[in-house]
């Protein structure tokens, strides 16, 4: 049976349990005015409060189409990868950056005809430093002293310790912090609790319906679309409908872009996109090629809880990395399609050249001591071993070394067992038949926990893993957490997990958009919600030095790269989580309606419907003269 049969079978018995498809809930709409992407299922999805907890969903247009923020960061780099948005400019610091001043642009008006003034930028901070909860709570009371509003366009913040990085909580990669419309928000007795339906945007859609199920949202282009940011710089988009739809499981969704009724997936298995690549002739990718995937500058990881025992030992989190067979893990999860990464940091964008290879010597002479012996555990081959195991199937792979690492990496940690034994020896275990016993004798047990079909690379690593850390005697599951999965990994319910720490602004050496998430004051107790980024939780005070290192340099200082060469010898020496890989997002698109998407030739956004500056791609899109009518 072909591939796309064995889809095919799948996607029919799928879709009897999917809500209703695109030609029924764009009703109305004219289908070469709407582009449809594949969205979440939102809980809650009354919710349209981006600023607080409460369930509804951010990706589902919410944060790509109706917010803003002072400036957006193209990931992919390149020249223009600097975007002014809400800001006239770029962050001015004072000598010591302990103040950072903000210009802000005239002529933009939120949705409901209210001008935007630099009230709405010092209402977002205020009231998230005054109500604990909101999102960006913690990094504003951290670092905000007071704030200065010397006209309706100037801010002026006054900062409590140096940070020449306060900008980021302002600068869009995937997300940031999004202005609130200071005239809605005043008027609720609590901003914690209002679920801000319907949201008042900013941007250039407004949302037109949306599902109470959380199914769907449908957003319409903006009567007065030049009024905003996107509208001023770049024009009218042709698009004139965003829609966001729960799209099924994988094979559910390279049916639904078959049948012309998913323009763009945000994910899907490697073999969907081989099979969509073979034999749809309207299809397009990042890649025209092997292995077609978009490369974002996100690290997927083996994420430790540090604050629960035994994953507070690193002997033990050294042990259960060199437990992993990576090439395994790589064929099970990506069918080969990966690009491996031993640093805390993803092999994308300009980190190749800026780290992964001065990195290499360091790696390569790197001794472990098990506590019985020193032992070297970089494997520089291993890389070039996966290309080999692919070669048969996909002939045009390179041969040339270079290119190699770049596509499928520099190398990994060896599988060693015997090493992992005598660290986990070292630590106080003991094995009992094929079964280890942590030091208080109890069974050694491990939840893995994943998302599921929403991301299925990442839930079939995590499945690999859990089965090669059982083969060693370490009982493993894998816990499948769904649409909560980022609740219980922002409230440390987890032990393990398969997902994302580390994303970089791409194009750029400095790794702030993650360090600066990752000092100690930021760190709260289980159960309570953890600022973004480091939910493994990671304490150390040699980490709290490098971050205010690099809060006391500029943006484009020489010194960022030796700051993140200092990280990563931390990150490797502590193995706080076990990085993986790069996150190659198997995304294709459909040109049926429309043209012009971003690929590697064409870099000009990212490819993923969750990413905020999505935005750039919509006003990018073409419409395709000869589709359907």
């Amino acid at each position: 049976m072909s591939l796309f049969k064995k889809i095919a079978i799948a996607a029919v018995a799928s879709m009897l349990a999917l809500p209703a498809l695109a030609q029924d809930f764009i009703a109305g709409i004219p289908r070469n005015e709407a582009l449809i992407v594949q969205g979440p299922t939102a809980q809650n999805a009354d919710w349209f409060n981006i600023w607080a907890p409460g369930g509804g969903s951010n990706v589902n247009g919410l944060q790509q189409l109706t917010t803003d923020t002072l400036w957006f960061i193209n990931p992919e780099g390149g020249p223009d990868a600097w975007q002014n948005a809400l800001a006239s400019e770029p962050p001015s610091y004072n000598e010591d950056f302990t103040e950072m001043t903000v210009k802000l642009r005239e002529g933009i008006f939120w949705s409901d005809g209210v001008e935007f003034t630099a009230d709405d930028l010092v209402y977002t901070v205020q009231t998230q430093i005054d109500h604990p909860g909101m999102g960006w709570s913690a990094p504003f009371s951290i670092n905000v002293a007071s704030m200065e509003q010397p006209d309706r366009n100037t801010v002026i913040f006054k900062l409590k310790e140096p940070n020449s990085r306060f900008h980021a909580l302002f600068t869009v990669r995937w997300n940031a912090a999004w202005i609130m419309p200071k005239h809605v928000f005043e008027k609720v007795e609590d901003p914690l609790a209002f679920n801000n339906n319907p949201p008042i945007s900013l941007s250039a859609y407004v949302l037109h319906n949306y599902d109470k199920a959380g199914n769907w949202a449908i957003w319409k282009l903006r009567d007065d679309w030049q009024r905003t940011s996107i509208g001023m710089d770049w024009g009218q988009p042709e698009v004139k409908y965003v829609v966001y739809a729960a799209s099924g499981n994988p094979e559910a969704r390279v049916i639904a872009q078959r049948n012309h009724n998913l323009d763009v997936i945000n994910d899907i298995a490697p073999e969907g996109m081989f099979s969509i690549m073979k034999d749809n002739p309207s299809a397009a990718a990042w890649l025209p090629g092997f292995p077609y995937a978009h490369p974002d500058p996100t690290l997927p990881s083996v994420i430790f809880n540090l604050k629960k025992a035994p994953f507070d030992n690193k002997d033990v989190r050294w042990a259960l990395a060199l437990l992993i067979d990576i090439r395994a893990v790589a064929l099970g999860s990506y069918r080969g399609a990966a690009n491996l990464s031993a640093l805390a940091v993803p092999p994308t964008g300009s980190a190749p050249d800026d780290y992964f290879v001065p990195m290499q010597d360091w790696l390569t002479n790197f001794e472990l001591n098990t506590g019985t012996r020193s032992i070297k555990p970089y494997d520089p081959s291993l890389a070039g071993q996966l290309a080999n195991m692919v070669r048969g199937q996909w002939p045009d792979i390179p041969t040339d070394e270079a290119q190699l690492q770049r596509m499928f990496g520099f190398g990994w940690w060896k599988q060693d067992v015997q090493a992992a034994t005598e660290l986990l020896q070292k630590a106080g275990f003991t094995k009992n038949g094929n079964q280890w016993l942590k030091p208080d004798g109890t069974p050694f047990e491990v939840r893995v926990q994943v998302e599921g079909d929403a991301i299925p690379t990442l839930a079939r690593a995590g499945t690999a893993i859990a089965q090669q850390w059982s083969q060693a005697g370490i009982k493993a599951t894998v816990d499948v957490a769904g649409p909560t999965n980022g609740q219980r990994l922002g409230t440390g319910d987890f032990e393990t997990a398969i997902n994302w720490t580390v994303e970089t602004w791409g194009g750029h050496p400095d790794l702030s958009f993650f360090l600066d998430s990752y000092r100690s004051d930021f760190i709260r107790p289980l159960g309570e919600p953890q600022p973004p980024r480091n939910t493994q939780r990671w304490e150390d005070p040699r980490l709290d030095a490098l971050i205010d290192r690099n809060r006391s340099i500029a943006f484009d200082s020489p010194e960022i790269v030796d700051i993140g060469l200092d990280f990563l010898k931390l990150a490797v020496e502590e193995m706080p989580m076990i990085p993986l890989m790069a996150y190659n997002k198997f995304a294709p698109f459909d040109t049926t309606y429309w043209t012009n998407y971003p690929s590697a030739a064409n870099p000009y956004a990212a490819s993923g419907p969750n990413w905020s500056n999505l935005r750039y791609m919509i006003v990018s899109l073409k419409a395709n003269p000869n589709a359907p009518k």
